[in-house]
């Protein structure tokens, strides 16, 4: 009798073990899940912040019969450093991602956070924030601007480069990014207007290979770059997207 009842509570104790043991590995995989929904969610609360700015900015336009929209002079400001940068073929461009700091100040434009506007990719149904200097808290919350390349603004002959890990802690970023193909979208919401790219060539490249992230005469390119492959560093995966 005795033996029995060590039996079955032998078995209960395994049971529990088995059911614990589950639960943990449940967690384990539905950790990532979680942690990228919370980040999806945090970047649609930053988004629409970034909204109401640019809405309250049009609101404070003082009424001249000209048509004037927010940010204006900011907007101007990188348009004539983008022309700049093409004129003077990008010069000072040596390793981009030592560049950690912006060269311009957003705030003395208005233009309150670090947060420039917002890089969507369906394909992937990611969306990230564009903030400006590839430093590493930076790199945490989104995509970031290559300094020395062109502004997000859109124009002919600009080509900006946007960088983003290829997944985190907090959030699968750039991770899917070989999914992408020929034709795929990418839109970018600015401060100013939303610019829709698409995929126009995919290469692997050398972390050197720095004259692949040039302006190219005549285009309107928007550049993502990752580490590749997939948790190494020892390539640059590239995604070049022209303007529709």
């Amino acid at each position: 009798m005795q033996d029995k009842v060590k039996k079955r509570k032998g078995y209960r104790w395994l049971i529990v073990l088995a059911v614990v043991l589950f639960l943990t590995g449940l967690a384990v995989l539905l950790f990532p899940v979680f942690t990228n929904w919370l980040y999806a969610e945090g970047v649609q609360q930053q988004k629409q912040a970034f909204e109401e700015q640019i809405k309250e900015a049009a609101q404070n336009i003082p009424e001249t019969g000209d048509t004037v929209l927010p940010f204006e002079e900011l907007y101007q400001e990188l348009k004539r450093r983008n022309q700049e940068l093409y004129e003077e073929k990008q010069k000072d461009l040596k390793d981009p991602f030592s560049y950690e700091q912006p060269t311009i100040d957003l705030a003395e434009y208005g233009l309150e956070g670090k947060i420039i506007g917002f890089v969507s990719i369906p394909e992937m149904e990611v969306e990230l924030p564009i903030l400006l200097g590839a430093n590493t808290e930076n790199m945490k919350e989104g995509a970031v601007h290559l300094t020395e390349t062109s502004y997000p603004v859109g124009g002919e002959n600009t080509n900006c480069v946007l960088a983003a890990h290829r997944g985190s802690s907090r959030a699968a970023m750039f991770r899917d990014i070989e999914i992408l193909e020929i034709g795929d979208e990418i839109i970018i919401r600015n401060f100013r207007e939303t610019l829709t790219y698409r995929v126009a060539e995919l290469r692997v490249i050398s972390p050197t290979d720095v004259q692949e992230l040039l302006i190219q005469p005549g285009r309107d390119l928007v550049t993502l770059i990752t580490c590749h492959p997939y948790r190494h560093n020892d390539q640059r995966y590239v995604v070049y997207c022209e303007r529709v």
